[in-house]
């Protein structure tokens, strides 16, 4: 069930919620807006319904409007949000503290707000919440390489990875989660609509909140093929399904250093059709 639910006292009728419907299913037929039982089954789920009445007056899902963000007077600046992406940087140096449970929770709720395709909402946040945890996952993916490396495995395109095995075992040098104390794998299930897009996408979501809160992040492709492709016992430490696509793994912490402006990378690369 849906509970589609319009309040008839503060409603007017205006419509915009069958207008913007993606699925087409809200009927005026009635005054009211209106779902009918056979069409329920074609709803996406994407609420658009609830986050564009003007007056509050719908409900679905069991979302009411008073449990949702209002966004007039709300939303940053757009100086401010340009000013994010600009400085936005990959943080290779963290402190060696934990995130407050209740802090990183923040985080991964948010991040959770991220689009998927066909609002399939099927993405999996795998999270190393704990500094201590982080350490033996840590020891265990370079004891997994060096054996492989042992074996005389890592050649061609892993070849560099004998030497990343070799810089933790003399140096304690960490090429592949930078010291953090937290890590973070989005992962989907293969056969959905966009099971890569929509990782990515929900990671971008997570570094950019986190980067406004003063928590550092760092894209780890090295540690994900390692995880991934590598060790792939690493996956099952990890809670992640068999039938899931690993999308990319984020290291992430307090940073233990600030940058200070940003650096300009030049005009964007743009070709305009002009048919």
């Amino acid at each position: 069930m849906l509970q589609f639910e319009i309040a008839k006292d503060t409603c007017t009728k205006c419509g915009l919620c069958a207008t913007d419907c993606v699925a087409n299913i809200i009927d005026l037929d009635s005054g009211y807006p209106h779902i009918s039982a056979e069409k329920e089954r074609s709803c996406l789920k994407c609420r658009h319904c609830l986050a564009i009445c003007p007056t509050a007056a719908l409900s679905i899902l069991g979302n009411k409007p008073e449990q949702n963000l209002e966004l007039k007077g709300n939303l940053p600046e757009p100086q401010q949000l340009e000013t994010l992406i600009r400085g936005r940087r990959s943080i290779r140096h963290y402190k060696d503290e934990n995130l407050e449970p209740e802090f990183m929770q923040r985080l991964l709720d948010v991040a959770w707000q991220a689009p998927t395709g066909v609002n399939a909402r099927q993405v999996q946040f795998s999270v190393i919440d704990d500094k201590d945890a982080l350490a033996n996952f840590r020891e265990e993916t370079y004891a997994g390489l060096a054996r492989l490396n042992e074996v005389g495995w890592m050649i061609d395109e892993w070849a560099m990875y004998a030497t990343f095995v070799k810089s933790w075992q003399n140096k304690g040098t960490d090429v592949l989660f930078r010291g953090a104390p937290h890590l973070i794998v989005a992962s989907a299930p293969r056969n959905g609509p966009t099971p890569l897009a929509d990782c990515l996408i929900a990671l971008s979501y997570f570094e950019l909140f986190a980067q406004s809160l003063g928590v550092g992040t760092v894209w780890s492709g090295l540690a994900k093929d390692a995880i991934d492709e590598m060790v792939p016992e690493l996956r099952n430490k990890l809670g992640i399904p068999e039938e899931h696509l690993v999308g990319q793994v984020m290291a992430f912490g307090m940073p233990a250093i600030q940058y200070q402006r940003t650096v300009e990378n030049g005009a964007a690369n743009i070709v305009r059709f002009k048919g």
